[in-house]
């Protein structure tokens, strides 16, 4: 069974403790959220360590929380309320609706879960588990090569609030 720490309110971030990494979803309301998560149907979420390539197709879905969060501990996450305006709540809630079956791009250290939440909440994609990956990598002497394919990633492949998006 999961913990948590207080009942969520439509519009908070939902932080979904996994084994290796995050996984963040927004929540809705009435027990749902919105995230982004495999294409692939047999694949429950993205990760870093799940795939080899940068790059890979995701999905945004509308499910359960529980659903979504299994047996893993989760939390409301507003961390970023601390350094970032929350746009207003019905605006959120349409921002994240409007994006529910759309196939998008992700990207690890530029378009991720987090990335994808923080956008629709606060307007800009924002994600310390990124910029912990990145500090990793750098510590472990990789740094101008990291820094060079992150870049280039990125850049080619933006952001989801530059992507025009299109349904499935």
């Amino acid at each position: 069974m999961s913990r948590h720490r207080h009942q969520p309110e439509p519009g908070d971030l939902i932080e979904i403790k996994r084994s290796v990494y995050q996984h963040w979803a927004l929540y809705l309301g009435d027990g749902y959220v919105v995230h982004l998560t495999s294409a692939d149907e047999g694949i429950r979420c993205l990760s870093a360590s799940s795939d080899t390539t940068l790059s890979k197709k995701a999905k945004v879905k509308k499910q359960l929380l529980k659903e979504v969060v299994g047996t893993d501990d989760w939390e409301v996450n507003n961390k970023y309320d601390r350094s970032r305006t929350p746009l207003p709540v019905k605006e959120i809630i349409k921002r994240a609706e409007s994006y529910i079956g759309m196939e998008m791009t992700y990207n690890v250290f530029c378009e991720n879960c987090e990335h994808f939440v923080t956008m629709l909440r606060y307007g800009e994609s924002v994600s310390d588990q990124a910029k912990i990956g990145v500090g990793s990598m750098l510590a472990l002497g990789t740094g101008i090569v990291a820094s060079a394919v992150i870049a280039v990633a990125c850049a080619a492949f933006g952001s989801p609030r530059d992507k025009s998006r299109e349904k499935k």
